[in-house]
């Protein structure tokens, strides 16, 4: 892990991130937020990107929880990126982790789980064995994912939802909080429920 980060987002998902990097003795050298009414977060000086030349900066994580936010800054920035794993979550020494992701205190990675880039595993999330975790997904906490699920880039698992082995979930898709997920879901779907089913489509940008 990087010894100085710096973070783009002064929001509650910025606490956190700012929390595991503390926690790994990391040093956030600089926070930026174009917000102009928001200048410190957790005692910490917050300034805007204007100030700031991003060709000569510590690594950076993109600490926004909106998931197209996050690909759309991703693609501006061009990194280089760091990771943040709290020193209270456990990840398999063979599992992947692509740049740019973090991982909240409790979460658990098994082995030969792949995650990609930018993506958030969030507090208590379960990522079982062979799970394929796409690009800016976001793993809410709690969800569980058993043994070989696929979540596509930018999708959301909800609050306490589980889905069980071998599932395929399309990209840009929103499971809701406390689903129960037991068949495949295409791209762009909202999935609620016990079993989930879908009960609209989104846009990528929703």
């Amino acid at each position: 892990m990087e010894t100085k980060v710096t973070l783009f987002g002064a929001s509650g998902h910025c606490k956190v991130i700012i929390d595991i990097l503390h926690t790994n003795r990391v040093t956030v050298a600089l926070i930026v937020d174009d917000n102009p009414l928001t200048t410190c977060i957790v005692g910490q000086k917050v300034v805007h990107s204007s100030a700031v030349d991003f060709n000569h900066l510590n690594p950076l994580i993109l600490s926004i929880g909106n998931n197209s936010t996050r690909k759309m800054l991703s693609e501006k920035f061009k990194g280089p990126f760091a990771r943040a794993i709290h020193s209270k979550a456990i990840v398999s020494n063979y599992a992947t982790i692509g740049e740019g992701t973090v991982i909240m205190a409790g979460a658990i990675v098994n082995p030969d789980a792949t995650i990609g880039k930018h993506c958030i595993i969030n507090t208590g999330a379960v990522i079982e064995h062979d799970c394929i975790i796409r690009d800016f997904a976001h793993i809410s906490p709690n969800a569980a994912l058993a043994g070989g699920v696929e979540v596509g880039e930018g999708s959301q698992i909800g609050i306490g939802a589980s889905v069980i082995q071998g599932i395929k979930i399309g990209n840009w898709v929103t499971i809701g909080a406390g689903t129960v997920l037991v068949k495949d879901v295409p791209d762009f779907a909202v999935v609620v429920g016990i079993p989930g089913k879908i009960i609209k489509y989104n846009k990528e940008n929703d």
